[in-house]
């Protein structure tokens, strides 16, 4: 499930000043492939790039976060936004990245290509916060899109740092729009206006110019200089001479100093607790800080001027300023060490209530709690694993004591699939071997038999085919017949064997069962694999024309459910040819 703040552009705030000098140069944004906004925290990208979007309904926005270097996760959210944008417009692009169907980001991003050639309005995709990105993978996946993106659309990219998107290049080209920290510090006019809209009291426009030279024009500063004046009656010059030379520990100084400790002690909570939601509606601000009004409450702390942002046109969402949000939270392990882990026990209670588990295991791991970190992996583990949220769950398995896996078979098979996956096939069986040693009677329960089948898929791709069988074997002996995925993974990694060994009838029966089983429970990879086999395995026999259809089957299967981005259908491509 994918959350609706991070695919919401920001609302135009009150009281902000209108840009006009850059809203004039992103006019010409869709003459070029990349408009890169970068600057340090604080000088208003978001805010100038939310102005220029609005009215305009041909903008998909995705608000990146740390979680988002996962390459599925990124996928999911890239092309969630392109959908907004277009109303829906590439169908088939979506649901390969619901479903994980594609072999490489880049794969996916041609198929959207393909879609957005029928795309023919000017159309724009915004990125925000892309300095979070660390994968190389993502990098040069967009270093890919920019090169082939549509003549039509334009990326709009918001870092904090020079993003590793080939930009050089772009420049010699000129297809960059650039808008650096320079041009986005406040002139001496755009600062008077600043003053003007938040201080009671006019403020003289040689002052305005002496405090915006005094913090380089930085929007931030100006904020907090206009939050101490409006706070404690000092003239906005005084505040500006206490904030010269601003850096991390002084701005950590200025924030106590004059932001937090001129608050009453209700909202000093308030802002601590909240702080540590990375994204907070009145839902998970009534369970974290006992608000009874979670919404009014949000909404008050906005017109305070506490640094709140809107997420979203809704209203329903809000976050901290990055600088703020993190200052508050270090405060918090200060301020509340006690409360701390029963403040993270809400907020996964109430993520979990909303049906966010990822959320929910984020802030379960802040609070040390084992146990519900447990019950959350237990209902929710196999379904995050599916939708390949792995370096969360591998994060989330290493906080489990040993002793609370060996009680919960399930999370060590879980984790056996997720060192497969990474083809640490040794680990795999040095881990189940560990896991049957340690738990009572495991030898002859059905995880036995899931165990057996992990390991027979292990040995095939480890290019063991007799050590496969004969685990394929025993899993399939002890399987209950309601244990469909497992059944049929041994089931195909049996068929796969018979094959190896030149038993064509044999291998071709056994690929036709695990077909009708995997169509059966929806588990198409393993369906369009058992096609395969058996057109294989039919042109071996010499049945060409039945060979040729069972490719047919297989084509037809891969445009109703999507899969033309798996690797498989590359393969049968090449057998076709």
């Amino acid at each position: 499930m994918l959350i609706p703040s991070k695919l919401s552009r920001p609302v135009r705030l009150d009281h902000t000043v209108v840009r006009e000098r850059l809203l004039a140069k992103l006019s010409g944004a869709n003459n070029f492939r990349l408009a890169l906004i970068t600057s340090p925290a604080g000088y208003g990208k978001t805010t100038l790039i939310s102005q220029w979007a609005a009215g305009k309904n041909d903008i998909g926005w995705y608000s990146l976060g740390e979680g988002d270097n996962q390459q599925e996760r990124f996928a999911s959210y890239l092309i969630a936004a392109v959908q907004q944008a277009t109303n829906g417009h590439c169908a088939i692009c979506e649901t390969m990245a619901q479903k994980r169907q594609y072999a490489s980001l880049t794969s996916l991003f041609a198929q959207l290509f393909i879609e957005l050639a029928e795309w023919h309005s000017p159309l724009y995709l915004v990125i925000d916060d892309y300095h979070l990105i660390t994968n190389p993978v993502i990098h040069e996946s967009m270093r890919f899109f920019i090169r082939h993106q549509p003549e039509n659309l334009t990326l709009v990219v918001l870092s904090r740092n020079l993003p590793q998107l080939g930009i050089a290049n772009l420049r010699v080209r000129d297809q960059l729009l650039e808008i650096g920290s320079q041009q986005l510090a406040f002139t001496h006019q755009e600062a008077k206006q600043f003053f003007d809209c938040r201080l009671s009291s006019p403020i003289e426009a040689a002052e305005s110019s002496r405090i915006c030279d005094d913090v380089s024009g930085w929007a931030t500063a100006l904020q907090l200089i206009a939050l101490s004046a409006r706070q404690n009656t000092h003239s906005a010059h005084k505040s500006a001479r206490r904030l010269a030379g601003i850096n991390a520990s002084h701005l950590s100084d200025y924030l106590v100093d004059e932001v937090l400790d001129n608050v009453d002690l209700a909202t000093r909570h308030f802002l601590l607790k909240s702080a540590i939601l990375r994204s907070m509606n009145d839902a998970l601000i009534t369970r974290v800080t006992g608000e009874e009004n979670g919404q009014m409450r949000l909404e008050e702390i906005e017109r305070q001027g506490l640094f709140l942002q809107r997420m979203d046109d809704t209203g329903e969402w809000f976050c901290y300023h990055p600088l703020f949000g993190n200052f508050l939270r270090q405060r918090c392990q200060w301020e509340l060490a006690a409360e701390l882990p029963e403040i993270h026990r809400a907020a996964a209670e109430s993520w979990m209530a909303q049906g966010f588990p990822s959320e929910a295991i984020h802030h379960a791991l802040a609070a040390g709690d084992a146990l519900m970190l447990r019950d959350i992996l237990l209902n929710h583990a196999w379904s995050l694993f599916n939708h390949s949220e792995l370096s969360l769950l591998e994060e989330s398995l290493k906080a489990l004591p040993w002793d609370s896996l060996l009680e919960n078979p399930q999370l060590v098979l879980l984790q056996a699939w997720l060192m497969q996956s990474q083809h640490r096939y040794g680990e795999v069986n040095t881990l189940l071997a560990r896991a049957e040693h340690e738990i009572k009677d495991i030898r002859e329960g059905t995880m036995h038999a899931e165990f057996n089948a992990l390991r027979a898929q292990v040995a095939i791709n480890d290019g063991n085919p007799d050590e496969a069988e004969r685990l394929a074997k025993l899993a399939l002996e002890e399987l209950p017949p309601g244990w469909f995925y497992s059944r049929i993974v041994a089931t195909s990694v049996l068929g796969e064997v018979l094959h190896c060994k030149g038993e064509l009838t044999r291998s071709l029966a056994l690929m036709q069962q695990t077909e009708q089983m995997a169509r059966q429970h929806d588990v198409w990879h393993y369906a369009l694999w058992s096609l395969i086999q058996q057109s294989e395995i039919l042109f071996a026999q010499g049945f060409l024309q039945t060979a040729w259809e069972t490719q047919e089957k297989a084509f037809q299967l891969i445009n109703e459910q999507h899969l033309e981005q798996l690797p498989m259908h590359e393969f049968l491509v090449r057998i076709r040819a």
